[in-house]
């Protein structure tokens, strides 16, 4: 074994035992006779020093992982306690709490937020990859249609971007959490819907969201015409 192997074993993303003891790796298909357990993190963090690169090679490279990481953490952490503090609870829950008591919520928000991250950090329910595929999943879901119906349909109104939004979360979230928590041993592809795996689920999502939303749309009144109106400055701006 190289060098770097013995490293990397330390951290566990990479693993050898010696089922057959004849002091060789043997690294199969075949999981009973398979000797080689490897992260597939370690692609990416080992590289440089399985290259045999420099040391600050290797140093720049995990700096631009964590200059990454943070960068999208501080983002999204902005946008979740904003939306919780001013969207959700000064325009609808109260609307004359203090600016004091907003900015109290949104650090309550961006706390809760950091311990969920933290868990899934933890304990990820898959590769870094597949996590990134539910998210974009559940977002394709909920609310790209509605963005989307928003600008090019007069007709759409809050009733159906709601139902819309709804129905297309619940069916992508509780299709990932089916197979990926509740029963992982069904997770193959005979058993998925249409041969869809819970990564590109929420391409479904989407399309049961358009339905809903439209369907519904066209069975509630129609939006005031402000509203119409305003949607139509959109479309041909000055």
């Amino acid at each position: 074994m190289p060098d770097w192997f013995g490293k990397w074993e330390e951290t566990g993303l990479i693993a050898f035992e010696d089922k057959n003891g004849d002091g060789k790796i043997q690294y199969v298909a075949n999981a009973e006779k398979n000797e080689l357990t490897i992260d597939r993190d370690i692609m990416v963090l080992a590289n440089p020093e399985i290259a045999q690169l420099p040391n600050w090679v290797i140093a720049l490279v995990a700096a631009g992982g964590l200059a990454a990481a943070l960068s999208t953490a501080a983002g999204l952490l902005l946008v979740i306690s904003t939306s919780v503090a001013h969207d959700l609870i000064k325009k609808q829950i109260n609307p004359d709490i203090s600016e004091k008591g907003e900015l109290l919520a949104a650090r309550i928000s961006a706390g809760i937020a950091v311990v969920i991250a933290g868990v899934f950090g933890i304990y990820p329910p898959g590769f870094v990859a597949q996590v990134v595929a539910f998210a974009f999943g559940l977002a394709a879901s909920s609310f790209f249609p509605v963005i989307i119906m928003g600008i090019f349909s007069k007709r759409i109104n809050k009733e159906g971007a709601i139902a819309g939004m709804i129905v297309g979360l619940l069916f992508t979230s509780c299709y990932i959490i089916y197979f990926k928590f509740l029963f992982p041993e069904l997770n193959f592809a005979e058993n998925w819907w249409f041969g869809i795996s819970p990564e590109g689920i929420g391409t479904l999502g989407m399309i049961l969201n358009f339905l809903v939303s439209g369907v519904v749309s066209h069975l509630t009144p129609e939006p005031l015409q402000e509203v119409q109106e305003m949607v139509e400055n959109i479309r041909y701006p000055r």
